[in-house]
């Protein structure tokens, strides 16, 4: 298979360089799920609170739509799917449950995206370093052997239609401010029936030598916790917009 081939030749390399860059590439991979989201939250309270809005917006619709996605697919990861694939360094503890898509690339992807949208105009450079970056985390989930080609390509994909969504929808509320509790509400709703569908729905059984290949209720947990976001953004939304009602003041 193509997408395995080419994971087994970034192996190769690896293996070849004395894992040379394996401990950036774990950087990379990990400051997207970790400090990231420190940057749009940074700009939202301080710098310019619509494009920290918009960011954030689309950081929390990618993360419930990708855990929607993956607890429907249900593919395995990697080496399960090819015994010859053996993820770098902690890789193989730190991944976890189902590859598809991307959970790094679907959460980066937002954020980089939108920081880089928000930024074009005033701070092209900005812009650039942050496309660099994106670009860097979904080829680190490849290059560490925990994801195929197609699970970052589909994580781009969910992270590119959130953004344009979100943009979409914040250029109607422009014109339309009274309209937007209604999609709060929306948001809201469909949060809830995400976390009910994932409760629900049947999932994978697979034993070898009596070992569960990935444990459901492990990721329906992990599954909450994405779909909650589509629950809580919306409540501290419209609670910001009617009590708090804060600017940022800018730099």
């Amino acid at each position: 298979m193509p997408d395995i081939q080419y994971l087994l030749f970034l192996q190769n390399f690896r293996n070849s360089t004395n894992n040379l860059l394996t401990p950036f590439m774990e950087w990379i991979s990990l400051f997207a799920v970790t400090h990231l989201i420190l940057i749009p939250a940074f700009v939202y309270w301080v710098v310019h609170k619509k494009s920290g809005l918009y960011t954030l917006t689309s950081y929390y619709l990618c993360c419930g739509v990708n855990a929607i996605v993956k607890l429907t697919a249900c593919i395995y990861r990697p080496w399960i799917r090819d015994a010859r694939v053996v993820p770098a360094g902690d890789a193989i503890r730190t991944a976890t449950g189902y590859s598809f898509p991307s959970g790094h690339t679907s959460t980066a992807g937002p954020i980089y995206g939108g920081l880089a949208v928000s930024a074009r105009k005033r701070l092209p450079w900005i812009s650039i370093i942050c496309l660099i970056a994106l670009l860097l985390t979904g080829f680190s989930r490849n290059y560490l052997g925990v994801h195929t080609p197609q699970d970052v390509a589909v994580g781009m994909i969910e992270s590119a239609l959130s953004l344009f969504l979100v943009a979409k929808t914040f250029h109607y509320l422009e014109e339309n401010p009274e309209k937007e509790n209604l999609f709060l509400a929306g948001m809201f709703v469909f949060g809830w029936l995400a976390i009910i569908y994932i409760t629900f729905k049947p999932y994978p059984m697979t034993y070898i030598n009596g070992v569960l290949l990935v444990d459901p209720q492990k990721m329906m947990n992990d599954g909450y916790g994405d779909t909650a976001l589509l629950i809580a953004f919306p409540v501290a939304r419209f609670c910001e917009k009617k009590w708090v009602r804060f600017q940022a003041a800018g730099l």
